[in-house]
């Protein structure tokens, strides 16, 4: 029996899938603008 009583049902199952996509969605943008900030400092090097 799990711990969780929730654990099983589809509602617990939906929420872990939806955390998992926020955090990709934040990660990847973190990373887009990591990306940016190297480009833009990058061309206004002298």
């Amino acid at each position: 029996m799990p711990r969780d009583p929730g654990a099983g049902s589809e509602r617990f199952k939906e929420r872990g899938v939806l955390l998992r996509v926020f955090i990709y969605v934040f990660a990847t943008h973190l990373f887009a603008g990591f990306i940016w900030l190297l480009f833009y400092v990058g061309g206004h090097r002298m």
